[in-house]
């Protein structure tokens, strides 16, 4: 029998080739995702064994609902995130509180309902954070900030869960050749890809490769684990 495995944000970019990684495992994968419903469309066509759900992971009472209604769960992967491109002085507060609430409070919300399953099949967690979290992004206050929380909610969550053998890691990627970075100008991509030592951006699969690696241990946790080129090391 496959891994019962759980992906939020599935449906593209990183999230998507998490679901294509373990799948290929032959896990048993279901994903969520929020917004695009043409997303949604596109990725039940490539990848019709995934099971997509539609749900917000801020909202706690879908977030409970869906947890609730999973007989087991083996790896929780919290990728889900929005961003926000904006300096601080023209952020408003119900900015702020929304990438917070998607991003570190879904992360929150998807451990803590996650968590019981989790102990009774001594699973792992995965959460995505990012280098603006490690290093803050300039015009990226509120999207750096919640991933810095994420950094530092996986290294508290994996000393509380230590002791029921469930493993709570966060991969920290670099500039990604997602959607994500589309508003970037030509120039703006050239100058980033010039301060990256390897030379270019990373893709998705590469991180996708981290996370599923990062399932499979047993005696990794509470680790930060950079996949950015070199960059910002």
């Amino acid at each position: 029998m496959g891994r019962k495995v759980l992906i939020t944000g599935g449906t593209r970019g990183i999230g998507r080739k998490c679901c294509e990684r373990f799948l290929k495992e032959g896990s048993e994968v279901t994903a969520t995702y929020c917004h695009s419903e043409a997303d949604a469309e596109e990725a039940r066509k490539q990848l019709p064994a995934v099971k997509f759900v539609k749900m917000d992971v801020s909202k706690e009472e879908e977030v409970k609902a869906l947890l609730e209604g999973m007989e087991r769960l083996d790896v929780l992967v919290n990728n889900a995130g929005i961003d926000l491109y904006r300096q601080v002085q023209d952020t408003t507060w119900e900015e702020w509180r929304r990438v917070l609430d998607v991003n570190a409070g879904g992360t929150f919300l998807m451990t803590k309902y996650a968590a019981k399953k989790l102990m009774e099949s001594e699973g792992s967690i995965i959460n995505i954070g990012s280098v603006w979290g490690e290093t803050g992004g300039s015009c990226e206050s509120a999207y750096s900030a919640s991933k810095g929380a994420i950094m530092a909610f996986t290294k508290a969550v994996a000393r509380e869960l230590a002791t029921m053998n469930v493993v709570v890691n966060c991969v920290s990627p670099g500039v990604i050749d997602t959607k994500m970075n589309a508003f970037l100008s030509k120039e703006e991509k050239k100058a980033l890809e010039e301060e990256i030592p390897l030379g270019r951006y990373g893709t998705s699969e590469e991180v996708a490769e981290i996370v599923h690696f990062l399932s499979l241990q047993r005696y990794i946790t509470g680790q930060i684990i950079p996949i950015n080129g070199g960059w910002r090391g």
